[in-house]
């Protein structure tokens, strides 16, 4: 049996949930990939995966095997990548963890002049979430907004965003522009659920020493980022969304930001995570460069005025389920 192949198609299999996805990941046949598991779960005396129609999941030894596995399997690719880079360009794929939309509206656009350096590498852009998703361990890297926790994984901050509350020029000039945060109350706001379920009603606005609070209520509330975006667009309310994914929005004067004398608090980092030996990687070590590179570019050409301030912590919701944020609020008092 060639077993470094075998442990190959075992964790692939594992991370793909499927013989068949493996198979055509690996550009194999499915009977190859069933086979020579079987044989390898053979050799060891134990069940490495439970099949049924609808796929395949690890079994308890399974779990076990997996996490040896894997990092064997990591520094042979690392050591491999070493030897031949002095020597062949960078190649295969590059496997991405990216939200839809900071992958659409700050990383794709700037993709071809990556593909324009290094065109024998292949990406894969996925909206793999880190901290949810069984998918994750087939991830080269991850690019996410926010606090993860991921202690197995490095993590470097490599950009800011900054909040704004925008909407329409057709809706201010119907309702007004407000000129202090609490004005808010009085108009329609768009709501983002975000994935822990918690409805993100509750903005807070800093001013030097100044901090308001407001709970803000509208008739729209989605899980779906797009589908807020595209109400204030259309002039059904006030938005709250990150300057960097908005930038030809405000370009196209579509959307226009108020109350930019105070900050909006909240406002999430923007992390690459990825396992430590995957540094050595030649293409996971081109596109860190890069995406850290680009993140600082979109940031420097900001206004001035919507410069992103120091980095924040998490806010409480973060920290704690709440169905709503307002309610986070709530709970201090």
């Amino acid at each position: 049996m060639d077993k470094l192949r075998a442990l190959q198609y075992f964790v692939t299999a594992a991370d793909m949930h499927s013989f068949t996805a493996a198979a055509r990941r690996l550009e194999v046949s499915v009977p190859a990939i069933a086979k020579l598991i079987t044989t390898l779960e053979r050799q060891l005396g134990a069940s490495l995966f439970d099949r049924s129609a609808q796929g395949v999941v690890l079994t308890i030894d399974g779990h076990a095997y997996l996490e040896s596995c894997r990092p064997l399997l990591e520094q042979l690719a690392a050591a491999d990548e070493a030897v031949g880079a002095a020597s062949s360009r960078p190649h295969g794929t590059l496997v991405i963890g990216a939200p839809a939309f900071l992958a659409q509206h700050c990383i794709v656009p700037a993709l071809p002049r990556f593909h324009a350096r290094y065109s024998d590498i292949r990406i894969d852009i996925r909206a793999v979430d880190p901290n949810v998703s069984a998918d994750a361990g087939a991830i080269d890297l991850f690019v996410v907004p926010g606090w993860p926790k991921q202690a197995d994984l490095v993590n470097r901050q490599i950009g800011q965003m900054r909040l704004l509350a925008c909407a329409a020029p057709s809706y201010w000039a119907a309702h007004g522009i407000p000129q202090q945060p609490r004005d808010l109350t009085r108009h329609q706001c768009l709501l983002f659920r975000n994935r822990a379920g918690t409805v993100l009603d509750l903005w807070q606005f800093r001013r030097g020493g100044e901090i308001e609070s407001v709970a803000v209520e509208g008739w729209l509330v989605s899980d779906h980022r797009d589908v807020v975006l595209e109400a204030a667009v259309a002039g059904e309310g006030v938005v709250r969304l990150s300057d960097l994914t908005v930038r030809a929005h405000l370009k196209r004067s579509e959307l226009v930001p108020a109350l930019l004398d105070w900050e909006l608090q909240d406002s999430p980092p923007i992390n690459l995570l990825y396992r430590p030996n995957h540094r050595r990687i030649a293409r996971v070590r081109l596109f860190i460069d890069f995406v850290t590179t680009l993140f600082r570019q979109l940031e420097s050409e900001r206004d001035s005025g919507l410069a992103a301030r120091l980095p924040m912590p998490p806010p409480q919701w973060q920290l704690q389920r709440y169905a709503h944020g307002s309610a986070a609020a709530r709970s201090r008092r």
